[in-house]
């Protein structure tokens, strides 16, 4: 059981550090993970750099990369016009982000979920126009921190509306990490079955500890891509009470696509051991964790 996985450090993971990683750094990262073979990767965001500070430098990082590395990358956008902006610096892979609960769209966009649908078809026609792959991201799509569980109808009728026509994915996020697999099975499924035919990925973080078990429940239910960061981290300035990410090591571990190997565990560890501490910010994968256990007659022990 496998899916593409995003590795979305770069943006959902770095976002509420509050640190800048310098640009150098930032690219450097970007060419090992791909270097590694992750498939695809979150490299920044469109959103204003005095609300959301470490993306300030997310232009210069997208100047800094290749046409050909940019095409497995994404950049998460609110607004046509950060559709414009990015498309004109060389990117094709759009994350269109919106939040299903009204209240968490004004806290974390500042409008509300109508006035981003209605906008959506005009950066569907930027995205297209560009070449590119848009995405219908759903953020909230369980439960959002200000009005608490979402009714699933409400993202069926998002998902079904025709100014979302165009999008090649739809995302559907446990912004606040509250899901259950039975909630994602269920979700997952009603999304597959009756709506739009698209790639499902699903969005998970970690903060009840189901980060995994989600994602496993979200592949099982037809989901073909999912994000993960490294070490866990990230969360979102805007939703009270979310944590990090899922790790994108447990996400391997336990999916084990064919160019997941040890090696390319040993070159994840090493990256997140790097980041993490010039971050100031802790390790939360349990695969990283017992990748320096004692255990040595496990292929998958860093012994280094």
């Amino acid at each position: 059981m496998s899916a593409l996985l995003r590795d979305v450090t770069l943006r959902d993971g770095l976002q509420l550090t509050g640190k800048v990683l310098p640009t150098e750094r930032k690219v450097r990262l970007v060419r090992r993970l791909l270097a590694l073979g992750v498939p695809a990767l979150e490299i920044g965001s469109m959103a204003r750099p005095d609300l959301v500070p470490p993306m300030a430098n997310t232009m210069e990082l997208i100047a800094e990369l290749t046409p050909e590395e940019l095409q497995r990358c994404w950049v998460w956008v609110a607004t046509p016009r950060h559709v414009e902006r990015a498309a004109a610096a060389g990117v094709r892979n759009f994350q269109y982000c919106f939040s299903v609960s009204d209240a968490h769209n004004q806290a974390n966009i500042g409008r509300s979920t109508e006035e981003s649908l209605a906008a959506m078809p005009d950066a569907v026609r930027l995205a297209t126009a560009a070449g590119g792959a848009i995405q219908l991201c759903l953020a909230t799509s369980f439960t959002c921190p200000f009005d608490g569980p979402v009714d699933p109808e409400r993202v069926l009728a998002i998902a079904n509306d025709s100014r979302a026509d165009g999008a090649t994915d739809i995302v559907l996020a446990d912004t606040l990490g509250q899901a259950h697999p039975a909630q994602v099975i269920a979700l997952v499924t009603a999304v597959r079955e009756r709506t739009p035919v698209r790639r499902i990925v699903f969005h998970g973080h970690d903060t009840w500890g189901m980060g995994v078990a989600n994602t496993l429940a979200a592949i099982a239910a037809g989901a073909a891509m999912v994000d993960g960061s490294l070490g866990g981290l990230g969360g979102c300035p805007f939703a009270p009470g979310a944590s990090g990410n899922t790790a994108s090591e447990d996400i391997l571990f336990a999916t084990r696509p064919g160019w997941f190997t040890p090696s390319t565990l040993a070159g994840l560890v090493e990256l997140t051991e790097e980041l993490l501490p010039e971050l100031g910010e802790p390790n939360r994968s349990r695969t990283v964790e017992g990748a320096r256990s004692k255990a040595e007659a496990f292929e998958w022990v860093v012994r280094n």
